[in-house]
């Protein structure tokens, strides 16, 4: 597996921008899918983007706001939101997703969003 260490969260107004970032150690970083999931107090987590695809993965609920990108040379993944709502509040984590090995998944510790006035 791989270790998956975050930072970036805080507290935003609506309509502010924060830029969280995850930095992955471990053997093989590279070949990873790596994604960003979310979860608010009594609901499922769910996914938010990921790097699945050329132009990447993202929620509908995202999808213009949000943007994933990724070092591969620092081994670090971002996720740059703008546009932020009150409904973006949530623990955010950093998810490294092995191809054909789903027991070398791993998952960051998780780091806070809060949107609001």
């Amino acid at each position: 597996q791989v270790q998956l260490v975050e930072s970036g969260g805080g507290l935003v107004q609506p309509g502010g921008s924060l830029n969280l970032s995850c930095t992955a150690s471990g053997r093989n970083v590279r070949i990873y899918i790596m994604g960003w999931y979310r979860q608010a107090p009594g609901k499922q987590r769910e996914l938010v983007a990921n790097t699945g695809s050329s132009s990447g993965n993202y929620a509908d609920s995202v999808k213009g706001r949000f943007t994933i990108s990724r070092d591969y040379i620092k081994n670090t993944v971002f996720l740059q939101m703008d546009a932020l709502k009150p409904e973006d509040t949530a623990t955010y984590y950093c998810h490294a997703d092995h191809p054909y090995l789903p027991a070398k998944e791993s998952w960051g510790q998780g780091a806070q969003v809060t949107v609001s006035s």
